[in-house]
């Protein structure tokens, strides 16, 4: 954080290349989220946990640990400040309770787009359970989607978050928040981020071209695998 700044930016929804549709070596996201002026940012790989808790133990004081699961419903939900996996295909209830059960936020991206939100349905059955919920993601680029959340976490208190999504180095911190500062414990940053602003841009619509290539390349031999080295 730069001398006088009173407000932490973090991207808290990114990818690296342990995740089935990206190709980004992890330390070069960190290294080029920090590079962009990013204070933290929350490494959310689809369905593993692996690289990210690598990350954090890299970069104690710059990466929060998550994982985005693909619930039994086919929504994704993240859970943040993780220390153990939660497997893909676990119901969305259970994934809450899992989430909790480490001491974990969850936090729900793109909750209306549609397939990987759910166009907002599951929304019905967590709320009870949402910690914090996705007001911008970068990669939607129907800002509609992004306002619907919005309203829904204005009607129950629920604080907003944002994130770039990324799934390439170009993408890193297109959206983020921006919140006190804040020790590295879920209770701190959700605190924090009751105060928080979201902050972003669309990426290019390119970037989801960028993304199938990454799942071919995935199945061809040599790919990246999201090693920390």
């Amino acid at each position: 954080m730069a001398e006088g700044q009173d407000r932490l930016r973090v991207d808290m929804h990114l990818h690296t290349a342990r995740s089935f549709d990206c190709l980004s070596d992890p330390v070069a996201v960190v290294e080029t989220a920090l590079a962009r002026g990013l204070d933290r940012i929350c490494v959310t790989d689809h369905n593993h946990l692996s690289t990210a808790l690598a990350l954090h133990e890299r970069y104690p004081d710059r990466v929060i640990a998550g994982e985005e699961v693909k619930t039994a419903e086919g929504v994704d939900v993240i859970g943040l400040f993780l220390t153990e996996h939660i497997p893909a295909g676990t119901g969305a209830e259970e994934t809450c309770r899992r989430i909790h059960a480490q001491g974990g936020i969850v936090y729900v991206p793109h909750p209306f787009a549609p397939g990987k939100g759910g166009d907002g349905r599951v929304l019905e059955v967590i709320e009870e359970h949402v910690d914090a919920l996705e007001g911008f993601n970068a990669r939607l680029h129907v800002q509609a989607l992004n306002d619907r959340a919005v309203a829904w976490a204005a009607g129950r208190r629920v604080p907003l978050g944002a994130g770039s999504d990324a799934h390439t180095l170009r993408e890193v911190g297109r959206a983020y928040v921006e919140v006190p500062p804040f020790e590295m414990t879920a209770d701190s940053f959700l605190e924090a981020l009751r105060s928080g602003s979201v902050r972003g841009r669309f990426s290019s619509w390119a970037v989801h071209a960028a993304s199938t290539w990454a799942k071919a390349r995935k199945r061809l031999p040599g790919a990246p695998n999201g090693e920390v080295r």
